[in-house]
């Protein structure tokens, strides 16, 4: 039954998709300057048909209709009616019907938004916009149908991937493909720019705030998704530079240039082009991200699907868009002289869109390196946090400075009229460091640069406050947390303190200033796993400072897996961090101890980054 009213609802918005596309190159002969009307009310009913049929598959979830293979395989009748919703998207075919919803939704809402901006831009938009939704049903429909059925319909279903059975990880994805799908409707109206030749700055005011929104839901999306590694995987850190978490990360660097790009085109009519490459280039990068981890070419803990047909169909339509795209900007390209002062805030700004160019090409490189070396030497390698440290970090030193003196700067031309107040900054900033230096312990070169760095950072951010002229709240909020999220990040990198030693129940382990105890074991059952729940304590011999912590080993059978839930005290001045696994089924049990000083105030600036974001599109809003 749901089988078959979700494949009907697949059928009618291939059917709707197709008719906007008929209707709007109709339309564009038309010398009537108002969009016709059945345009809108298609575009609404297209809108309601996705969302319909997405709830349909939701259905299919909570009443456990096991005749649906994509429901065969991540539900069960004992799991929690919470990760039945959440398993909706925790698959493949129903992750990309999301991203079918995204790519509808923000079509729609930019048809009815742009009301001011020239009739064929917004219908080109629509056209270009309505292709990729195309492609991604007939996808969906021939090659990821969530409603595909199985025959006989099985009695239970195999169950959801234990680590995805999060509550982090319910909102993740949602977040994450607002982010990356969302960046389709500039993709669409860079294109549909360059056809119609609206390039002045009504272009840019035009995309701004779906790139901002884009923008806040990404790092959303990426902060969310930490935070569930940090205390799911047991990895104990907020960054690894696992091959997905990067494919994530691309399309950020990307969206960063181009939000800084469009105030260059916004202010002083020009990086038009420039702006055109980063938009196509954002999207781009999105479904280059959905192409390696769909296709099962990244091996990650993320990874949730591994079939070459996919990545095939994905592949000739990443080709097409990339080539399409080229095409059009190459047959449209105007060489233009933009001669900008070499102290003016455009020069910073371009040099702001360097370092993003620079970052993402190391990480792109760091991602596809060990691919290519794979397919042609058949060598595994992998490329991991050593490399991008050495190449980033002290790249980021750099940028740090750049990111303090940028906003100073005016356009057109400025004077280097504060190098007094700047000297004394970074004056402050040496001391603070040295102080931070002296009273923990000594690091190295590197460190103490970036330290340094960071908080000339925040102090240049934070008098920017009292300045009246020049004064941008969004901004100043964005980069101060930005330099406080590089600050804590530096601590928590030079501060922890990671201890690894086997125990057995009742023994107690002496390790350097610390005396650790395994006090208890329990069983616990739960509704759809059991759990072995271990109880340390753990003495601090210097500070007498005492804690009990309980790490688990939990053991799901539908389907059969072991995981290992670590147990987190947080504090506002560190995180006390310990997993638990058996060794060979003996009765010792391998403890990881770990302190990550100042872990929340790393969370916290990421979070106060997207407030920057948001009080930014809020002023964009009131501007427009």
């Amino acid at each position: 039954m749901l089988s078959n009213v979700g494949n009907f609802l697949l059928c009618l918005n291939i059917f709707l998709s197709s008719l906007i596309i008929h209707y709007s190159f109709k339309f564009l002969k038309s010398s009537s300057a108002v969009i016709f009307r059945n345009v809108y009310q298609i575009t609404v009913i297209q809108s309601t048909l996705v969302l319909i049929c997405f709830f349909t598959l939701v259905s299919a979830f909570l009443i456990s209709d096991f005749s649906l293979i994509t429901v065969y395989q991540n539900s069960h009748t004992l799991k929690p009616i919470f990760y039945k919703i959440s398993g909706t998207w925790g698959n493949h075919e129903g992750s990309l019907l999301l991203w079918v919803i995204v790519l509808t939704i923000f079509s729609f809402l930019f048809l009815i938004s742009s009301k001011n901006h020239p009739k064929n831009y917004r219908i080109y938009t629509l056209i270009i916009q309505n292709f990729l939704i195309l492609g991604f049903l007939l996808f969906i429909f021939f090659n990821s149908n969530p409603f595909s059925i199985v025959i006989p319909t099985p009695s239970e279903g195999l169950g959801l991937n234990p680590i995805l059975q999060d509550p982090a990880l319910a909102i993740h994805p949602p977040l994450l493909y607002v982010g990356f799908v969302g960046s389709s409707i500039y993709f669409s109206a860079a294109l549909a720019s360059m056809i119609t030749d609206y390039s002045d700055k009504s272009f840019a005011q035009s995309i701004k705030s779906w790139v901002l929104i884009s923008w806040i839901f990404q790092t959303l999306g990426i902060l969310v998704g930490s935070i569930w590694a940090y205390y799911e995987l047991g990895w104990g850190g907020f960054w690894f530079w696992d091959p997905v978490e990067n494919a994530s990360l691309l399309p950020w660097f990307a969206m960063t240039a181009l939000l800084h790009s469009l105030l260059v085109l916004e202010k002083r009519n020009t990086l038009y082009f420039w702006t055109i490459v980063l938009c196509l280039l954002t999207f781009t990068l999105s479904v280059t991200g959905t192409f390696l981890v769909r296709s099962g070419i990244l091996n990650s803990v993320h990874t949730f699907a591994n079939d070459p047909s996919r990545g095939i169909f994905i592949l000739i339509f990443l080709s097409l868009m990339i080539i399409g795209s080229i095409c059009l900007l190459f047959n449209k390209y105007k060489p233009t002289k933009d001669n900008f002062n070499s102290n003016s805030k455009e020069t910073f700004i371009l040099i702001n869109n360097w370092f993003m160019m620079f970052y993402l090409a190391t990480v792109l490189l760091g991602t596809l390196y060990p691919i290519f070396t794979d397919a042609l030497s058949e060598n595994k390698i992998s490329v991991g946090p050593p490399f991008y440290n050495s190449v980033i970090i002290p790249v980021v030193i750099i940028f740090l400075f750049f990111m303090a003196f940028g906003p100073q700067a005016r356009w057109i031309k400025s004077k280097f009229s504060n190098y007094r107040i700047s000297l004394l900054i970074i004056t402050g900033a040496i001391l603070i460091n040295f102080i931070i230096s002296f009273f923990f312990k000594s690091y190295s070169l590197i460190s103490n640069l970036i330290m340094i760095s960071s908080v000339f950072l925040i102090i240049s951010s934070f008098l920017d406050i009292f300045k009246k002229s020049n004064y941008n709240f969004s901004r100043i909020i964005s980069h101060l947390s930005f330099g406080f999220l590089i600050f804590f990040i530096g601590l928590n990198h030079n501060f922890s303190i990671e201890k690894d030693f086997n125990l057995k129940l009742g023994q107690t382990k002496k390790i350097e200033n610390y005396n650790f105890i395994l006090e208890d074991l329990k069983l616990d059952q739960k509704s759809n796993y059991k759990s072995v729940i271990g109880e340390l304590y753990i003495k601090n011999l210097v500070t007498d400072e005492k804690k009990i912590l309980k790490p688990e080993i939990r053991i799901y059978n539908n389907p059969s897996t072991l995981t290992y839930e670590a147990s987190i005290k947080t504090s506002f001045f560190r995180d006390y961090y310990i997993t638990m696994s058996n060794i060979d089924r003996s009765e010792y049990y391998n403890i990881k101890y770990q302190e990550k000083p100042f872990m929340i105030w790393i969370w916290i600036s990421v979070v106060t980054l997207s407030l920057g974001g948001c009080l930014s599109l809020f002023r964009n809003a009131k501007n427009n």
